[in-house]
């Protein structure tokens, strides 16, 4: 017996209201990769590295496919209206074959994410404000 070990319990519903940030969440997701390649983790893994995304879980799974087909069941700090969350999803999808996002929703044991500089969302927001005024103020044409 561990006298840490825990027990998940998780509830399935239909798509519904997500419940309010609290800045002690995780977000749940699996990701299928596009196909087995050398680096296809790393990959995913970027995704949530670049963002300062804390992965607290993953897991393969054979996805029913071919001999090495495997999805990754993942569980991250923060929620998806964080603004790092959402930018570490966009990136997500843009490599992945399929992104199933399961939801957001408190930690059970209420420990708030710690966020790394650069990487909380006024830094987004501003970045993406910056960007804008660029392509605002941007007299060159695209080729």
């Amino acid at each position: 017996d561990n006298s840490g070990a825990v027990t998940r319990f998780v509830l399935v519903s239909r798509p519904g209201q997500l419940p309010a940030p609290t800045g002690a969440d995780k977000t749940s997701v699996v990701l299928f990769q596009r196909e087995d390649h050398p680096g296809g983790l790393l990959e995913l893994l970027e995704q949530f590295a670049a963002r300062g995304i804390n992965l607290t879980r993953i897991e393969s799974r054979p996805n029913g496919g071919r001999l090495g087909d495997n999805c990754f069941s993942s569980d991250c700090e923060g929620h998806v209206s964080d603004e790092r969350v959402g930018e570490t999803l966009m990136g997500l999808k843009r490599v992945c074959a399929d992104v199933r996002f399961l939801g957001s929703y408190p930690r059970a044991d209420s420990v708030e994410a710690q966020v790394s500089a650069g990487t909380h969302d006024s830094d987004f927001t501003e970045a993406r404000s910056w960007l804008r005024s660029l392509r605002g103020t941007s007299t060159q044409k695209p080729v």
